[in-house]
């Protein structure tokens, strides 16, 4: 799995470089997640999706798993730069009340 971590003052940002968030990325995905997920690593994680135009079932049990971990200490997860596609899906699964979802890092790291 291609990405990169970054940090800007409070928050870790999560640049996913894939086109898929599928099966072959989520297991890695989801550890990823548990590491940056803790309190004394990050208040709000921004996960960059700028990349990725497609998603199935198992990258939004990744993204999940991301949502509770940062939930059980105070902690937000925004999704930012979201495909078309992705956002179908988000709405299908009604998964877009649960993220904060913004057009872009800057609009991400103001809110």
């Amino acid at each position: 799995m291609k990405f990169e971590v970054t940090k800007n003052g409070s928050a870790t940002i999560l640049r996913l470089n894939e086109r898929k968030l599928d099966s072959a990325v989520s297991g890695e995905l989801k550890a990823e997640f548990l590491i940056l997920c803790k309190p004394k690593v990050t208040e709000n994680l921004i996960v960059d999706l700028e990349k990725v135009d497609s998603c199935d079932s198992s990258g939004l049990s990744a993204l999940l798993i991301a949502e509770r971990a940062m939930r059980e200490h105070g902690g937000t997860v925004k999704l930012v730069n979201v495909h078309k596609k992705v956002m179908s899906i988000l709405k299908i699964s009604q998964l877009d009340r649960l993220f904060q979802i913004h057009d872009s890092l800057a609009d991400a790291l103001k809110a």
